[in-house]
């Protein structure tokens, strides 16, 4: 069993997201075609706290959602490898999603996504994600590696 770990600069390589939209701190855990573990640090400087809500400031459950996605995503590309210059993993839908606890500034978001079923350049992903073990949010992810158009 092989388990590896990518810290952001490797991440960062592989997402094709920037700040401040980069949701994945770490991967702790990845076992390509099976799971990915890592988590994201929620921090009170982040810009959508300002609004989110000012007074009592939460992650917004879309943002846990991308967190999940972002990691599956990389879960992806370790299990099947594409040319990043031609190829993009679009999230394309969840289901199941459910929201059990709010995340706040100083939370450590545990993400974890499985393999439901691949085939082709479509992915089924299980995502959870949780702080100190309780869990936050879930749902089922669809994505798919397609072409970069221009």
């Amino acid at each position: 069993m092989k388990k590896t770990e990518l810290d952001i600069e490797h991440i960062l390589k592989v997402l094709p997201h920037a700040w401040p939209f980069v949701m994945v701190d770490r991967v702790t855990e990845l076992r390509p075609h099976e799971s990915i573990r890592g988590h994201k640090c929620v921090s009170m400087n982040e810009p959508w706290f300002l609004g989110h809500y000012p007074k009592n400031p939460i992650m917004p459950g879309v943002l846990i959602v991308e967190a999940l996605a972002q990691i599956g995503g990389i879960l992806a590309y370790a299990s099947e490898p594409f040319d990043e210059e031609s190829s993009l993993l679009y999230f394309l839908g969840i289901d199941k999603a459910k929201f059990r606890r709010p995340v706040i500034p100083g939370d450590r978001l545990d993400l974890e996504v499985s393999v439901i079923q691949h085939r082709s350049n479509v992915w089924k992903l299980r995502g959870e994600a949780s702080v100190d073990g309780t869990l936050c949010a879930q749902g089922e992810l669809l994505a798919s590696v397609v072409d970069r158009e221009g």
